[in-house]
């Protein structure tokens, strides 16, 4: 049981919200404000983070130790949020669910389903005791404020009928039997029974109403950006906009939100859903897939999470009052009778900005954005503009450094091993008919061979000429090889739509006896939608030979078939480098089906690791026996509908803001720096299609240039707010500070006060400009780690009077 459960336990997804140390147990309870900690309503703001898809410094027990993780949490002074599912979507393999779910008997997922329902009250109870044991509910002195049951089943569930209701009615019931001492959630699920809260998900919930005017309002998905896919391009979220939504939801009442994802990391080995969703779950997240923080998202969210926190006292207090500005106007007032007043000021036009008045004075709002008064007079926080400062990382390619012999010829440090074409393995079987492929591996590999042979005579009536002829092969996906005696004639994958192929293949077969081996694959299941866990993959036919003017056919599809679960290789456990199998003579490049093997030494230093594999074709690749995961750098997006500029302004949708148009979406694939050595590393790769691994190399990420821009117009910087000292005017502020503690400011690339135009990385003068701008800035910056300069005339002169001036800076760390 332990074993099958801890399967599942790698995608219980957490939020965690900042807090204070614990100590005794905490009673934790919710009104239709907030949630209420030992009394206290409180104002929270949460990040997700999937810890299988992070590694540590040091044995996570295969990154699936969640009673550590939770410890860990805790220590750090912040609360949990334990979504259990137990299923999660999240873009992992079949939802989270492991395979041997599906071949209990009688199962039927997520419905009114007695075998279902006792598994899922099995992981969820043990779950629970796990937490128990350990003293981890808040309850019990530990970190966890809320936990989650189900997820986003509001979305799909009148596909299950009157089942799907009474399903839902258990789930919420048998969840709240196990008495974990904290509330629970389900997230998108309006009919959810009390006390379950409702919650909602999204890009934006500031319209979301839970279904009980006894719940709080809580936004457990706030969609930072959105996953990428093989063959896709990248999608982006703008800060001013995630900001905005931010902003909105606090104002309109909301006393919790979780950023989907705070940290994406990596689908590590083949536990990547979709499917053909890529390698890197990096999500635009606030902090990116290696670990280093994004900016300016993490930053310019950082100061509004201060600016909200300012305000809560007020927000807790009371009910917020909505005054009338206007049309695409809106204001919201926290005001206490004791005196306490805190306000939100929204502009939600897409296009127009607005000068408003409110309590008598006068406020500019750009449009698509808020700005936040924690005393209900003077602005904190504007979400369109940002005062923190933006960094652009770099990969620096740096050589593989193999061990290489006297000849000087990197091949000779790499040998390699010819996967077999068809049958190779004992433990192979024969059935009539063609099978569907999940049901036949298991998801114990990617890959299902099905061979079968015919014996030509040469008069048959679908040939042409003797031995010409077509081969009809429809698949439910998601990739297939197909090979005639023992030569690659055809190679497709489905990763759009509904995945499924169609592949006409003409044929030269010769007389006597012809081999036919099909190599199915699959690039992740699915994981999300109404039935997803039915969706099947594999060749299923039908399967026939045709003639080519379509007349006469030979059936394939019926005849006996013998088939073989994954690959040679695997079987062989080449992935962790050993075996005595390996070939080190007439290197092979460009052939489909080859494992490689090589050896390497990392690059100095802590900064984060990547393997560029250009060069390469589609595969899976492992580092010291560690699976980093599916890599396929050949299968370029669609071009057209990217722009170097997204206007942030509007509705945001997973579309709208794309980059990395006809390009791979992904070529750099994450290698853990606490999975390598400082020599010796072994680096096997499985190349699919067709590949040249001399030149795959390594590179480390670190921040290039880090930058600033800001206008005369912007508020002071929020840390700046005394609430003491209010009436003070205080200026707006470039901020720089340099991300290592050991590095300072060692250049000013560009530096410009006036109407500088551009983005970081590609400033240009305007046409208004101070000349004092370069000297001032590299005197207050150049040798300091940080540094701070008012953005006003007062510094730097007036170079245009009566124009809005703003100041623009590149600055390098060394």
């Amino acid at each position: 049981m332990k074993k099958k459960m801890m399967m599942l336990l790698m995608v219980i997804c957490l939020g965690v919200v900042t807090t204070t140390s614990f100590a005794a147990a905490s009673n934790v309870t919710y009104d239709h404000r907030a949630l209420v900690i030992d009394g206290k309503r409180r104002v929270l703001v949460s990040g997700s983070i999937h810890y299988p898809r992070s590694t540590p410094e040091y044995d996570f027990s295969d990154r699936k130790d969640l009673v550590k993780f939770v410890k860990l949490v805790g220590e750090a002074g912040l609360y949990v949020h334990l979504r259990i599912g137990p299923y999660v979507c999240a873009e992992w393999n079949y939802g989270g669910f492991p395979l041997w779910l599906h071949f209990i008997p009688g199962i039927k997922f997520r419905t009114d389903n007695e075998p279902f329902k006792d598994e899922m009250k099995r992981f969820t109870t043990y779950i629970v005791d796990l937490m128990k044991k350990n003293d981890l509910y808040a309850s019990q002195g530990g970190p966890i404020i809320l936990s989650q049951i189900e997820n986003e089943y509001g979305n799909i569930d009148s596909a299950y009928g009157s089942a799907g209701k009474s399903y839902i009615k258990w789930a919420a019931n048998m969840a709240v039997s196990l008495d974990t001492g904290v509330p629970w959630v389900m997230c998108q699920q309006s009919d959810a029974p009390a006390p379950i809260i409702n919650t909602c998900n999204g890009f934006y919930c500031d319209q979301f109403t839970p279904n009980s005017n006894q719940s709080p309002k809580l936004w457990t998905e706030n969609w930072s950006g959105w996953f990428t896919s093989f063959g896709g391009k990248i999608p982006y979220r703008p800060v001013e906009d995630l900001a905005f939504a931010v902003a909105r939801f606090y104002q309109r009442g909301g006393s919790m939100q979780n950023y989907y994802m705070y940290h994406g990391g990596t689908n590590f080995d083949r536990t990547s859903g979709g499917p053909f969703i890529t390698t890197t779950y990096d999500y635009d997240a606030p902090i990116d897939e290696y670990g280093i923080i994004r900016q300016p998202k993490w930053g310019h969210l950082k100061d509004v999470h201060k600016a909200i926190k300012l305000c809560e006292a007020a927000m807790v207090a009371t009910d917020p009052t909505y005054p009338s500005l206007g049309a695409n106007l809106e204001a919201t007032v926290y005001k206490t009778q004791s005196g306490l007043c805190s306000a939100f000021l929204a502009n939600t036009d897409t296009h127009s900005d607005a000068t408003v008045k409110f309590n008598g004075n006068s406020y500019h709002l750009p449009a698509w954005s808020v700005s936040i008064l924690p005393d209900c007079k003077n602005v904190v926080l504007n979400t369109a503009k940002i005062n923190s400062m933006a960094m652009l990382p770099k990969f620096i390619p740096q050589s593989l450094k193999y061990n290489l012999d006297s000849s000087g010829d990197i091949q000779s440090t790499w040998s390699w091993f010819r996967e077999p074409v068809g049958i190779s393995k004992t433990q192979a079987f024969v059935k009539s008919g063609l099978l569907e492929q999940i049901n036949t591996t298991a998801d114990k590999s990617d890959y299902l061979w099905y061979s079968s042979s015919i014996t030509i005579k040469g008069d048959e009536p679908y040939l042409q000429n003797g031995s010409q002829t077509v081969l009809h092969i429809q698949s439910l996906g998601h990739g297939l090889h197909v090979f005639i005696n023992g030569k690659l004639a055809a190679t497709r994958y489905s990763p759009t739509g509904d995945h499924k192929i169609s592949v006409d293949i003409p044929a030269t077969l010769n007389t006597g006896n012809n081999a036919i081996d099909l190599l199915s694959l699959t690039v992740g299941l699915a994981n999300y939608g109404a039935f997803f866990d039915l969706a099947g993959a594999g060749v299923t036919g039908p399967a026939s030979f045709r003639s080519s003017n379509g007349g006469l056919t030979l059936d394939l599809s019926s005849q006996s078939w013998t088939y073989q679960v994954g690959l040679k290789g695997e079987d062989l456990d080449l992935a962790s480098g050993g075996s005595s199998n390996w070939d080190s003579s007439a290197f092979p490049k460009n052939q489909p089906l080859t494992w490689y093997k090589t050896s390497f030494s990392a690059p100095d230093g802590n900064d984060p690791l990547a393997l560029d594999f250009t060069g390469m074709g589609k595969g899976e690749a492992w580092v010291n026996g560690q699976s980093i995961g599916r890599y396929w750098p050949t299968l370029s997006s669609p071009s057209g509908g990217c722009s170097d500029h997204c206007d942030y302004r509007g509705p945001y949708k997973s579309d709208k803001c794309l980059k990395n148009c006809g390009k791979p979406p992904q070529q750099l694939y994450h290698v853990p720096r606490s999975w390598v050595k400082p020599s010796g590393n072994v680096l096997v790769v499985f190349e699919e299609i067709g590949g040249n691994p001399t030149k795959i190399s390594i590179a480390t990420k670190q921040v290039g240039s880090m930058c600033s821009h800001v206008s005369e117009t912007h508020p002071a910087p929020v840390d700046m707010w005394d609430t003491d000292q209010t009436d003070k005017k205080l200026g707006p502020m470039l901020l720089l500070e340099c991300p290592a503690p050991h590095q300072v400011i060692s250049s000013i690339k560009f530096a410009s006060f006036g109407t500088p135009q551009g983005s970081c990385g590609s400033y240009t003068h305007g046409k208004c400009r101070s000349f004092q701008a370069l000297p001032i800035v590299k005197k207050a910056c150049v040798g300091a780690r940080s540094c701070k300069i008012g953005v006003s005339i007062d510094t730097f002169g007036d170079p245009c009077s009566g124009v809005k001036k703003s100041l623009a800076v590149e600055a390098i760390c060394g």
